[in-house]
């Protein structure tokens, strides 16, 4: 099983999602494209969280010095993001791949987060609640519906807003994988209690 981790804007919670999922399965984990904070990435986080030893993390295939749109970043290296440069890993495991930022995050001036997804992904949303966030949600799943995209499921992630969470199942009809509360802290213990409680709904996405 392949899932791909987008979130509905930036800083929602994608790395710790990924965290969580790839602990409850003891996936592979992949970033395609890590842009800036190469010293302490996302997948540095991920490993650091993990307390199976059976993940495999999977190098980047473009990393980028600034913190920044990865178009913009990639110009400011003096390279350009290709789609053909970015080859998923080869692996037996099952392999959760994390995006960055939103699904129209530009990559470069023609393809953008979305063309990352494959046909064989399937695609968990977090969404966290700010002011614009239901319109943001419901925008990003109408995206990958629009695209055939197998949209599986959504978690929200921080401070729960009932009302919010309602109407957006209600109008996508998307399974909820779980909440991750706003805890004072995550670390690998706080993962794997996280781990235990969604395992069973993704694994029914087999």
């Amino acid at each position: 099983m392949k899932l791909f981790i987008t979130g509905i804007s930036t800083d929602v919670g994608k790395t710790i999602a990924s965290a969580i999922i790839v602990e409850a399965l003891q996936a592979d984990y992949w970033k395609p494209i890590q842009a800036g904070d190469l010293e302490n990435s996302d997948s540095h986080k991920i490993k650091s969280l993990l307390s199976n030893d059976k993940t495999i993390i999977h190098p980047n295939s473009y990393q980028l010095q600034t913190p920044a749109s990865p178009h913009w970043a990639a110009e400011l290296d003096g390279i350009t993001i290709d789609l053909k440069n970015i080859l998923e890993p080869k692996t037996n495991n099952h392999l959760v791949i994390e995006g960055a930022g939103g699904v129209f995050v530009p990559l470069n001036d023609n393809d953008c987060v979305i063309d990352l997804i494959q046909t064989d992904y399937k695609v968990i949303v977090v969404s966290r609640h700010y002011l614009g966030s239901i319109n943001h949600t419901l925008l990003t799943i109408e995206a990958l519906q629009n695209r055939n995209i197998n949209c599986a499921g959504i978690i929200f992630s921080g401070k729960k807003n009932a009302a919010s969470e309602a109407i957006i199942l209600n109008k996508t009809g998307i399974k909820n994988m779980g909440r991750i509360e706003q805890e004072p802290y995550f670390d690998a213990a706080v993962i794997r209690e996280y781990a235990d409680m969604f395992r069973e709904n993704l694994l029914e996405l087999q």
